[in-house]
């Protein structure tokens, strides 16, 4: 007779989903199969088996399992499943991971080359970590991943699940994942995942009558026929269909002579009724009991470790000598109640946590109490400091034998480390629990020092609303303690700021300030004037730049007199920021210096930063992306992903300004997909500016609106929108438009001036208004000496209104010269090259300088073939002005969408009729497209019968639910 059936009865179904989904793996495409059930329904043994049928086909086979032991361990059952790998070896998928081999350093150490682990890395990359890293080991044959236990697992751990789910579709792997039917996140996100498609859940039902029998059979290597009715009986009564409690019972059953083989077969012997479990609990306290009484001290001591446990510290609660331990731990094994446990050497697990919960209430809560404190007694020998899950399960340890500050002591301790491998909605759950235990302690100290790291780990995970209903505490923890109180009052201003909540944030400050006095410690005004400048300069106000620096050079200060480099950095990358605006050189030098200390303190990620930044001001200076490519392939050299994302969307915007729309969409799209996938929330952002800067690059109005909608909604309430309508109404010829969307930019730009360097304010803009006879010398002055009327996209234009100025005075040579010097400057813009021709040509010809024919011509040639009508149609009508011959352009039909094409609808009617959305009248489109009124009105006319409207309003109306569709 065997405890365990050798076969699984009553899953044929389940089993045909498995083999479909390891057969879809071989062959590169992916999924995800959740089996979900009680306890003991059979989901191990379905992956057990999924487990053997991919081994068997050549497939690798990774496994891992829920956290059990302590309240949380951040990523157990992934950095279980990868250990396998760091102990066999492959150095190929080490090689195919590149980057993300670092990122996958907090789950194999192996795999972290000495570099120092970084905390505030988005959980999601470390998500593509291990889907590149399924891909790579799955690539001949295919991949399995077995994660058990789900119900147990962690918020990070169910956060890099969810990525992976809805990513692994094109990956050769399959994830087969089991968690329990209770209320749990493991079982939502089963849930939300089936409901919209991304994998299967597989609700295991409890076994019928028939399938009881067949278990029965299978269990006692018999017929179905032969298993005898009356045992049957009892059995279906007492299991309920239950295969874990089904195989328990007829364990105890077989093992007590109820049932027993004789000639006839087997016998149920006796009429009493075998107790439902309960029945499950008396049973393995029948089998502990024939292990005798040490046997069952070892199993309680272990029961009460977690389902799965440490030998030496059972050994060394139970007293036990090696060959009485491993005698009993044999018999242990041999009554099917415990094996062993990977990875780790001399870890055992209970056959199913359900052993353990029975044996765990056969304990009275005295000696349970008991056995806690010894157990957490002998794993603080063994392990002293308690390093990784040590600490959370001494902590609760702690709790079960009412140590109740030692163990708030060990979980803020447990927090603080999640927080530090950037695990923060762990971090939160375990520096909340430590806090309820101290909730009314005596000591403030102690509960200010987690106040603290709670805010801290709320800010990372983005609960600012949780973060801020504390604020009445820091009254109340601090009241004995000025200074302490000031540092609350800090962390929260640092936690307003990262929201984007730069009123309370300053109004924290405030208090934080009075709080210390007038003669503060080093340490402590460093960290406040630290976060002052970051408010002062992400708040909206004039003159946010000169209050940011002043205190972020006081920072800087103070903080390199306290011995805390990386606020130094921080400082001095807030003073770059600021120096920036001024000049390029200066904040180049800021931005060195953050750079050497760094490397001096071994502060990577600020390395990086510093890297970035002054790759970004030689990009601003000479257009050349060269330094800004090698320090995107530095940020990945260290696994910092994110970084190389902030990287690719300033290429991105780059890109825009080239006039390489086309391959800039693809950036930008690339961008906006992987960082949104990621939860890169800032860079998001900064992809969706460069979509909208794409569209206004390109005179594409109904683009641009959807754009800065999307980036409004993303921005939320502290949305600055970008001042695009400008370089749109530009392309357009739109010059009604022009004066308003112009005057309102430069508003906008005098109450909140922006960050964004290239929009327009120190360049473009002084070219228009030049244009338009609203700025002259003075003027041109003003922005010609700024740091970012120096950069190289700005410059061209500066140089084009000096140009108009000149020859405005009469000094046509000089204008001319530098037209030229304005052409050399915009090589690398190949859009704004031909558009600042275009712009200074009408005025050479007023003036009578220059080559406007020539200018005209090279302008007009490009915007026709980039497909920019509006502004090909000005230069043609400025040729005729200026005496010139015009070719005629027919070209460009393949703009006209095929629905309009096929109803006859030319080039110039569909020009005509993407006008009508705005209802203008003959005369305004007229002067758009630089065409008669009348030619307009026929235009008209043919639309309306080509496209079957009734009239001219009809046709309004159409166009415009045509667009809008």
């Amino acid at each position: 007779m065997q405890t365990r059936a050798p076969s699984i009865v009553g899953r044929d179904t389940e089993l045909g989903v498995l083999d479909r989904a390891l057969a879809d793996a071989r062959i590169g495409r992916g999924g995800a199969v959740f089996l979900v059930g009680e306890p003991g329904i059979g989901k191990s043994r379905l992956a057990n088996e999924a487990s053997g049928r991919a081994f068997a086909a050549g497939m690798r086979v990774l496994r891992g399992r829920g956290s059990t032991i302590g309240p949380t361990v951040p990523f157990r059952p992934l950095a279980e499943a990868l250990l396998s790998l760091s102990r066999v070896g492959d150095p190929e998928v080490e090689r195919d991971l590149g980057p993300y081999r670092l990122v996958l350093g907090r789950l194999v150490p192996e795999w972290a080359n000495g570099e120092p682990q970084q905390g505030g890395e988005s959980l999601v990359i470390l998500a593509e970590g291990v889907v590149r890293l399924a891909s790579a080991l799955g690539r001949e044959r295919g991949c399995l991943l077995i994660l058990d236990d789900l119900q147990d697992a962690d918020a990070e751990t169910l956060a890099v699940l969810e990525y992976l789910v809805d990513n692994i579709g094109t990956a050769p792997t399959v994830l087969v994942a089991t968690i329990r039917n209770e209320p749990c996140d493991a079982l939502d996100l089963a849930q939300a995942v089936a409901q919209r498609g991304s994998g299967v859940v597989l609700s295991l039902d409890r076994l019928g009558r028939d399938e009881v029998r067949g278990l029965v059979a299978s269990c006692l290597d018999i017929t179905s026929e032969d298993v005898p009715a009356p045992a049957l009986a009892r059995l279906w009564e007492s299991s309920a269909g239950n295969p874990f409690v089904l195989e328990e019972l007829l364990h105890s059953m077989v093992s007590t002579g109820l049932l027993r083989r004789g000639t006839d077969g087997w016998q149920l012997v006796g009429g009493s009724r075998t107790e439902v479990p309960a029945t499950l609990v008396r049973s393995i306290a029948r089998r502990t009991d024939r292990l005798g009484l040490q046997g069952r001290m070892l199993l309680s001591v272990a029961a009460v470790l977690g389902p799965r446990f440490p030998l030496p510290v059972v050994q060394r609660v139970t007293g036990m000598d090696d060959r009485t331990l491993v005698s009993h731990l044999h018999a242990g094994v041999a009554a099917q109640l415990v094996t062993t446990d990977e990875p780790a050497p001399d870890w055992y697990a209970f056959q199913h946590p359900l052993t353990s919960e029975a044996l765990l209430a056969q304990l009275t809560p005295t000696d349970r109490a008991e056995l806690s404190r010894r157990a957490a007694d002998a794993i603080e020998e063994f392990h002293p400091g308690l390093p990784g899950e040590w600490c959370q399960l001494v902590a609760a340890l702690r709790v079960q034998c009412g140590q109740k500050v030692d163990a708030a002591a060990l979980f803020a301790e447990a927090g603080r480390r999640a927080l530090a491998a950037g695990a923060a909605a762990s971090a939160v759950s375990l520096l909340a629990r430590s806090d309820g235990l101290l909730e009314g302690h005596e000591d403030v100290d102690a509960r200010a020092d987690l106040l603290e790291s709670l805010l801290y780990a709320l800010a990372e995970a983005g609960q600012f609303d949780h973060a801020f209903q504390l604020v009445e505490r820091l009254e109340v923890v601090g009241a004995l303690d000025l200074r302490r109180r000031a540092m609350l009052h800090v962390r929260l201003a640092w936690v307003a700021e990262v929201a984007g909540r730069y009123d309370e944030g300053t109004a924290l400050v405030a208090t934080a300030r009075e709080l210390l006095g007038p003669s503060p410690a080093d340490a402590d005004a460093a960290s406040l004037a630290a976060v002052a400048a970051d408010l002062a300069l992400g708040a909206p106000d004039h003159n946010r730049t000169e209050e940011a620096e002043e205190l972020a050079r006081s920072a800087a200060e103070m903080a390199e007199r306290a011995d805390l480099p990386a606020i130094v950095c921080q400082a001095w990358q807030t003073i770059g920021d600021v120096a920036r605006e001024r000049d390029l050189a200066e904040a180049s030098r800021c931005y060195e210096r953050a750079r050497v200390i760094a490397e001096e303190h071994r502060l990577p990620i600020w390395r990086i930063y510093a890297l970035v930044r002054l790759a970004g001001n030689e990009l601003l200076a000479t257009s050349d992306p060269t330094s800004l490519h090698q320090a995107r392939l530095e940020a990945l050299r260290v696994g910092a992903i994110s970084i190389g994302y902030v990287v690719d969307t300033t290429v991105a915007m780059h890109t825009v300004h080239c006039g390489e729309f086309k391959r800039a969409a693809e950036l930008a799209d690339e961008c906006y997909r992987a960082t949104s996938r990621l939860r890169l929330a800032y860079v998001s952002r900064h992809a969706l500016l460069t979509r909208a800067t794409l569209a206004a690059h390109q005179g594409r109005r109904r683009e641009l609106e959807r754009a800065l909608a999307e980036f409004r909604a993303a921005e939320g309430e502290q949305s600055q929108e970008p001042p695009l309508r400008v370089m749109c109404a530009v392309l357009e010829e739109d010059w009604e438009r022009l004066p308003v969307e112009l005057a309102r930019a430069c508003d906008r730009e005098g109450d909140n001036p922006s960050t964004l360097h290239l929009s327009g304010r120190h360049g473009l803009y002084l070219l228009l208004r030049v244009l338009t006879r609203d700025a002259d010398w003075p003027q041109y002055e003003e922005v010609c000496v700024t740091s970012a009327g120096r950069m190289r996209w700005n410059r061209q234009f500066v140089v084009l209104a000096r140009a108009v100025l000149l020859g405005r005075s009469g000094r046509g040579a000089e204008a001319l010269a530098s037209v030229e010097e304005a052409q050399d400057i915009a090589a690398p813009f190949a859009m704004a090259r031909p558009l600042g021709l275009r712009l200074v040509a009408e005025a050479a010809h007023t003036d009578g300088w220059g080559e406007p024919e020539k200018w005209l011509r090279s302008a007009e040639e490009y915007f026709h073939h980039a497909s920019v009508p509006a502004v090909a149609s000005a230069c043609r009508a400025l040729l005729r002005q200026v005496g010139a011959s015009v070719q005629q352009r027919r070209r460009g039909t393949e703009r006209v969408p095929d629905a309009l094409r096929g109803l006859g609808v030319t080039i110039r009617e569909y020009e005509v009729f993407e006008l009508l959305v705005n209802r203008l009248g003959n005369k305004a489109i007229g002067a758009r497209l630089h065409i008669s009124p009348r030619t307009v009105e026929k235009h008209v006319a043919s639309l309306v019968v080509k496209t079957g409207q009734t009239d001219r309003e009809a046709l309004n109306d159409y166009a415009k639910a045509f667009f809008s569709g």
